[in-house]
């Protein structure tokens, strides 16, 4: 019994003083303990923490670029279009400062299939196609022209043969508006007829030469890639 009391009265001892060390350590709140553990959140935070270290562990620290301001404009596809100095190159330069995107020869090209629309849509007295490709005070000059060719019931038949030549005469900027104006020479059959189905104008069999100036503009500042015809004239 004296051993068993001993031995009892040892443990009690042990296990107090086991208690006040643990107490010491574990039972004092700092302010600073974890929250308690979330098995929905732990593996996404655990995730956020290991690819900020690795963010971190892999950023080089780099002197910061000074400002050399624009990259200088790449003009060879203007000068081999128009030869350098001359004013010509000057107004093509110019367009391509306002809109990096343009191309001399690409605008020619396209200019050549929107002539041919717009002479046939005005013969074909289309008004939708030439809203799309006329700048608004040519639309009203054009749509004036077929609404009076109608009240006279009269009828263009025109036949498109083709371009001949087309040149680039003239190139400027206006504010924000690019502007171009080619010399076109085109063929085509063209006639008017009466409501009574005579030839009042042109000729059905013939095919004639037709030399026009045309501008077309577009604003650089927008969106919209398309060029439309802002003036017209026709050289004899």
């Amino acid at each position: 019994m004296e051993f068993f009391d001993l031995g009892t009265i040892f443990f009690l001892v042990a296990a107090v003083v086991i208690f006040y060390q643990l107490r010491n350590v574990l039972g004092r709140r700092t302010g600073h303990e974890r929250p308690p553990f979330d098995p929905y959140t732990a593996g996404r935070t655990g995730e956020k923490e290991a690819a900020s270290e690795a963010a971190s562990d892999n950023v080089v620290p780099l002197p910061k670029r000074r400002d050399a301001g624009p990259l200088p404009q790449d003009y060879s596809a203007i000068d081999s279009f128009a030869p350098a100095g001359g004013e010509l190159n000057a107004g093509l330069r110019a367009i391509q400062d306002a809109d990096p995107s343009f191309e001399p020869r690409g605008f020619v090209e396209g200019a050549k299939m929107a002539y041919e629309m717009i002479v046939m849509a005005y013969a074909d007295g289309d008004r939708e196609t030439l809203r799309n490709l006329l700048s608004k005070d040519v639309y009203e000059g054009f749509v004036a022209a077929i609404d009076d060719r109608e009240k006279q019931h009269e009828k263009i038949e025109s036949s498109f043969i083709g371009i001949d030549k087309i040149d680039l005469i003239g190139a400027e900027m206006k504010g924000s508006e690019a502007h171009l104006t080619l010399r076109i020479v085109s063929e085509l059959i063209s006639a008017t007829r009466n409501s009574a189905g005579e030839v009042i104008d042109g000729d059905p069999e013939t095919v004639a030469e037709v030399k026009d100036v045309w501008t077309f503009a577009r604003d650089t500042r927008s969106s919209d890639p398309n060029w439309k015809l802002v003036a017209t004239e026709a050289e004899d």
